[in-house]
């Protein structure tokens, strides 16, 4: 019940109107599978006694457990709003990616006889309003849903359930996929080249107003082999990515991993604090541009740290939007149509958690072609790219892809967001392997000493791009880079499935 009425305040923290009308007063909790509804009115939740003397659905339940549940949610109701809830509503009004989260709320709940407010601006004055009736200025989460404009609010759980069926068709294709293909053996762990050094520096560019931090790893002795960049995700870290990187330059490559000042774990901290909006869409292609600034900065030894570094042929790895930036150094170009034409479609049958933020980018879609020539190959690993890239898009390939996804991935599902794409991009010589029980986050190395699952497919990966010489060119035809070998994981079983799909 508790969890229950917590996610009732957040839609009613949310989905809400900017219609002048009168407060909230009572929610609704549709209960499809017992063809019922619960209700509580808001007047009952003032005080113990208001609820247990109440004749909502709520109220008999409280009097049935004795006051013992009323005494609980009166708890939580009655904690003040935290002040950064507050500031985020503040400086997120009108944010791209705020829209799309309340948009994607909304199907699961309504304020009746209201359209949801998409921008944000109700929340903030249901805050202000909230702040304003208090006695302290620390509105509680009972004052800011009585604030709320509206009659009442609808839960519909039987939406939960459509949106769950839907979570599972997801996976069904990875599933099959999987339990027809035959796992990669394992890899047998390749003895360390080198000790590894680790610097940490700073790159002036042209397209940010403050220089970019790097992490810098590589071999401690010797020249290294080729050079590559990692790439993270949304509010993440160069540091979640060191045991790849760990991995690669033991090996001999020199790696750089650079914080996206944008839209990395510093930035989410300020978001969460109010002091910052959430990414902007224009992260699209400034991610992008800050590796081509990297190998720029290479080439023009501006990175002492990595003088005498080959910039010319570059390996670029990412995770999640870290991933998506690696397919646009591979010359793959954005475009809106899907954006345009489907972000808006709640009951669209591939919509998943993944389109709240790729719906995000959609006024910057025309600014985010960045492909870099210098990049012969890229791992992409949960990349969001469904509504981004068109169909057939592979055919603008100027480097070598290898696509991972985890069959488990609830946040960038394997398929839409990775099989489909796949089955309808041009061949050539481009892989897909799918990671069973793999999902958002497991695939990452973290703290992981090894490098995590897919440590040993990224460094044969890497192997084989830079031995491949010219032949790393995708085109028509083109042998597949990644052998079926010894480059599996003793943590998860992983495949190639690329033969396997039927390509349109």
């Amino acid at each position: 019940m508790r969890n229950l009425f917590r996610s009732a305040l957040a839609l009613a923290a949310l989905v809400i109107s900017t219609a002048p009308v009168r407060a909230l007063e009572e929610v609704v909790v549709e209960l499809p599978l017992v063809e019922n509804t619960l209700t509580v009115k808001l007047s009952e939740l003032k005080d113990p006694a208001a609820l247990m003397q109440g004749s909502s659905d709520l109220a008999e339940l409280d009097r049935a457990s004795d006051g013992e549940l009323g005494r609980k949610l009166l708890k939580l109701l009655n904690h003040p709003v935290p002040v950064s809830f507050r500031q985020l509503a503040e400086s997120s009004v009108g944010s791209p990616l705020l829209e799309q989260t309340l948009l994607l709320v909304s199907s699961f709940g309504t304020v009746e006889g209201r359209s949801p407010d998409l921008t944000g601006e109700t929340l903030k004055q249901a805050l202000e309003k909230a702040t304003a009736a208090s006695a302290d200025g620390q509105p509680t989460l009972l004052q800011l849903m009585e604030a709320i404009p509206g009659e009442r609010v609808r839960l519909n759980m039987s939406q939960a359930q459509v949106v769950l069926a839907r979570m599972l068709r997801h996976r069904r294709r990875a599933d099959q996929l999987m339990a027809a293909a035959v796992p990669a053996p394992v890899a047998t762990p390749a003895a360390p080249r080198s000790a590894v050094a680790v610097s940490r520096t700073t790159l002036a560019v042209s397209h940010r107003p403050d220089p970019l931090d790097l992490v810098v790893m590589q071999p401690s002795s010797g020249s290294p082999r080729g050079l590559v960049v990692i790439s993270h995700g949304l509010w993440d870290s160069p540091t979640n990515f060191e045991g790849w990187g760990q991995r690669l330059a033991e090996q001999g490559y020199a790696v750089v991993l650079p914080r996206h000042p944008g839209s990395d774990k510093h930035q989410q901290h300020e978001v969460l604090s109010g002091q910052a909006p959430p990414p902007s869409p224009a992260e699209l292609a400034l991610r992008a541009k800050d590796v081509t600034a990297i190998n720029d900065g290479v080439a023009q030894g501006r990175l002492p740290a990595l003088a005498g570094v080959n910039a010319d042929r570059v390996v670029v790895i990412g995770h999640s939007w870290g991933a998506t930036t690696a397919l646009q150094l591979a010359g793959v170009k954005p475009e809106d149509r899907a954006l345009k034409a489907r972000c808006d479609n709640l009951s669209d049958p591939d919509r998943n958690l993944s389109w709240t933020l790729q719906c995000s980018w959609i006024s910057a879609v025309d600014q985010a072609a960045v492909d870099d020539p210098r990049v012969i190959a890229v791992a992409a690993v949960s990349p969001p790219v469904s509504l981004l890239f068109p169909k057939g898009s592979a055919k603008q390939i100027t480097a070598r892809v290898l696509l991972v996804s985890g069959t488990h991935d609830w946040v960038v599902p394997p398929d839409p967001e990775a099989v489909e794409p796949f089955t309808t991009s041009n061949p050539q010589g481009n892989q897909l392997v799918l990671v069973q029980g793999g999902d958002h986050f497991n695939l990452r190395p973290g703290q992981s000493s090894g490098g995590g699952p897919v440590a040993p497919l990224l460094l044969e990966w890497t192997n084989r791009a830079f031995a491949a010489g010219t032949a790393v060119k995708p085109s028509p035809g083109a042998a597949p880079l990644l052998p079926q070998g010894s480059w599996g994981s003793d943590g998860k079983a992983m495949a190639d499935v690329t033969n396997r799909l039927e390509v349109q």
